[in-house]
């Protein structure tokens, strides 16, 4: 595992160089929020490092219910019982291993590792919605990887970390860009159109950091998350266009 600070950000990325999966720490004043859960060996290295920092972890949020996001959350629950669990309200569904859609979403399966029901025992103390607040955290809703994926900027400084909303690991992409030299992102998404339309909210933000779930932390990331937003766009216009080809040949 390596730990990164950035601001109050630290990031806990385990196998960092071959298949990076990324925790994060938020610093509060007299605790920690712990965004994510990483992959099911993760919990040690996890509450070891809480102990280095030496704050409580006081809650824990889920950006969405994929397994390498959600993969240590029932050992550290059992390790830390008084911690609060947020989750996003709709992938709570997920999290039980609920893979059905709502009316009016994106019609397309739900990809990715999606826990098989009763797989997670933990119980969310929290659902979250749009515009709730954990501490320093706002939750802003950006579906497109899942369904009820979220993001969590800090108000204090502007950090911002989203989760599978983006990658960084091979290049910097919105979720459902293929990058070839670190694929798995795109192939785990659900709605390539909603990505985009989330990450076009986020970068309203003005983010100062960007911290998702795989890469490396950007600071000052506005010209990247610029240029991956027009390349998703001149590659989801590409596609459009070769259907519709395809659709009036076959008329």
């Amino acid at each position: 595992m390596k730990i990164t600070r950035e601001q109050k950000v630290y990031q806990l990325a385990f196998m960092p160089r071959f298949f990076p999966v990324n925790a994060y720490f938020v610093e509060e004043e007299d605790s920690l929020t712990l965004i994510d859960t990483a992959m099911p060996f993760s919990a040690k290295g996890i509450l070891q490092a809480a102990r280095d920092i030496g704050k409580p972890i006081a809650r824990i949020v889920l950006t969405h219910a994929h397994g390498d996001h959600i993969g240590a959350l029932d050992a550290l629950k059992a390790a830390l019982p008084e911690a609060t669990v947020y989750v996003p309200a709709r992938d709570a569904r997920l999290l039980v291993g609920d893979s059905s859609l709502d009316p009016g979403e994106f019609a397309g399966p739900i990809k990715g590792a999606v826990p098989k029901p009763g797989k997670i025992r933990t119980k969310p103390d929290v659902l979250l919605k749009e515009g709730d607040r954990i501490g320093s955290l706002q939750a802003f809703s950006t579906p497109g990887h899942t369904p009820g994926s979220m993001s969590y900027l800090d108000v204090r400084s502007l950090s911002l970390i989203a989760g599978d909303a983006m990658q960084v690991r091979g290049g910097i992409a919105v979720s459902g860009q293929v990058k070839a030299l670190f694929p798995f992102p795109a192939m785990a998404t659900w709605s390539k159109e909603d990505s985009l339309a989330s990450v076009k909210k986020l970068r309203q933000l003005n983010p100062s950091l960007l911290a998702v779930g795989h890469g490396r932390m950007l600071a000052n990331p506005a010209d990247a998350i610029a240029r991956a937003v027009e390349e998703a766009e001149r590659n989801l216009q590409i596609k459009r266009s070769s259907n519709s080809n395809v659709t009036q040949n076959r008329t």
